[in-house]
């Protein structure tokens, strides 16, 4: 057995890459309502998503808002969070315009967005996903269909 110091080893070492498999929507959410609790102080809630164009609601942005959190965390960019836009931000946690207005539009806090209580939120989206997912399987069961 030949001893080698740290620099020796780091030089000769064969490094194989690490393989992982890409989180799941809920698992990226789940990093987001963990990067809003730590977030200290209030949040800019989205204003009027309902009125908004398609095209308006991807480019949308603003500061100091749960995308900008989410965005500001390394871990999310790190898993493939693009940007702080919304239209970034629905592609990368699959989310729909009805998701994200129920979650992030003004109309749903009269100024009160806090990172603890979207965090709450974004986890009841995750489970009644999880429920609904869960139904399905057990409907295609039933009926036959392939799960």
């Amino acid at each position: 057995m030949k001893h080698l110091i740290p620099d020796e080893i780091m030089s000769t070492a064969e490094l194989i890459p690490l393989i992982r498999k890409p989180l799941t929507p809920g698992e990226r959410l789940e990093m987001w309502a963990k990067a809003l609790e730590r977030h200290a102080g209030p949040l800019n809630a989205l204003r009027r998503l309902e009125h908004l164009s398609p095209d308006e609601l991807r480019a949308y942005r603003g500061s100091n808002t749960p995308l900008t959190v989410a965005f500001n965390d390394p871990m999310l960019r790190a898993e493939g969070l693009k940007g702080d836009s919304l239209g970034d931000a629905m592609e990368f946690f699959d989310l729909t315009h009805r998701d994200t207005h129920w979650m992030l539009c003004d109309c749903h806090y009269n100024g009160t967005m806090t990172g603890a209580g979207l965090a709450k939120l974004l986890r009841q989206h995750v489970r009644g996903a999880e429920r609904r997912a869960r139904w399905a399987r057990t409907f295609r069961r039933l009926v036959g269909w392939a799960a």
